[in-house]
């Protein structure tokens, strides 16, 4: 699957895609970051923002091939280039687009380029608590939960919990190596 996909830099034309996800109540609702009324303008500077200044962040949009049109983003934060660890920021996709996969491929796509093109020893997530898709995904991936963390974010007038994920490079290669070795035989 992850041959259907690619992930490239943002572009201004993104802006219409990127505005209407990020004022998405219902996408808000899973994710540790609080709710901001955000306007088109906002999102222009903040598209200029991860084009422009990007040396310890990566966001990319995820795009289908075939089509070639955007259909969410994918992002790390903190990458630390001397410790070689960044933080897993996740995925939005775009409604249409949730629960055929597709974001989960990008998140491949994107543990590839960390580990393979970035030289990252380690990736590390925060999952809200009672976000069971997001916990069973970063399980998917191969992360390990290392931790709970208590009233992590103050979200929808109240504290989250939220788990504490993180995968090695080797872990992530003794990963790759069993998929190649199921898919031979």
């Amino acid at each position: 699957m992850k041959n259907n996909l690619y992930l490239r830099a943002f572009e201004y034309s993104d802006l219409n895609l990127l505005n209407l996800i990020r004022n998405d109540d219902i996408l808000f609702q899973s994710t540790l970051g609080n709710k901001y009324y955000i306007s088109s303008e906002y999102d222009k500077k903040w598209i200029e923002d991860k084009i422009f200044n990007n040396s310890n962040q990566l966001y990319l949009v995820i795009c289908c091939k075939g089509i070639d049109e955007p259909i969410g983003y994918i992002c790390v934060t903190n990458i630390d280039y001397i410790n070689r660890k960044a933080e897993w920021g996740g995925f939005v996709i775009s409604r249409e687009f949730i629960s055929k996969g597709l974001g989960t491929d990008a998140g491949y796509l994107l543990l590839d380029h960390l580990f393979g093109e970035l030289g990252m020893n380690m990736v590390y997530a925060y999952v809200k608590e009672d976000n069971k898709a997001s916990y069973r995904l970063s399980e998917k991936y191969g992360f390990k939960k290392d931790g709970l963390i208590r009233d992590f974010v103050f979200k929808q007038n109240r504290f989250h919990n939220a788990y504490i994920f993180s995968m090695l490079k080797s872990e992530y290669e003794e990963l790759q190596l069993r998929e190649q070795e199921t898919s031979i035989s």
